[in-house]
């Protein structure tokens, strides 16, 4: 065997680091489309919870106050609703405005949630290209040796 042939340790440890890092990056982003995931459902359900208070008048609804404890109340006006708009601000609106806003947050979520999957499966593909290289320098590592001795 060449020089060319043979696996530089260095190389390895490279690869393998670049392969760790890749692979904590894919679990944040991985973690991240959980949460997004998640959001996405919190609203789409408040939106039907929101509809069907509209159609139904007044309604009586379980109210979860923590622990998995939850209270029958009455609700009083189901014609405005207060919706978090971030940094823990909310706002009080219409029924149908709010509808419309967690629609749009529902609608922004899906876009957030298909870029990061974009970036999880490039990293994967990285990922993959990096195992392969270092799958072929490890197969390198091992036939060095046995090429040598025969020398």
């Amino acid at each position: 065997m060449n020089d060319v042939d043979q696996a530089d340790p260095r190389e390895i440890q490279t690869l393998q680091m670049y392969l760790n890092e890749y692979g904590q990056q894919i679990e944040i982003l991985t973690q991240q489309l959980s949460m997004i995931e998640q959001q996405r459902l919190e609203a789409a359900a408040a939106i039907e919870t929101l509809r069907a208070l509209q159609e139904n008048g007044d309604s009586t609804v379980l109210l979860p106050i923590g622990g998995g404890a939850l209270l029958r109340v009455k609700v009083l006006d189901a014609g405005h609703v207060l919706v978090n708009v971030g940094a823990d601000i909310s706002v009080e609106r219409a029924t149908t405005d709010a509808v419309e806003y967690l629609g749009d947050r529902i609608t922004e979520l899906e876009a957030l949630g298909k870029k990061v999957a974009g970036s999880v499966e490039q990293l994967q593909g990285q990922a993959g290209e990096i195992s392969r290289r270092l799958e072929a320098a490890y197969r390198g590592a091992r036939q060095a040796p046995a090429g040598q001795s025969g020398s």
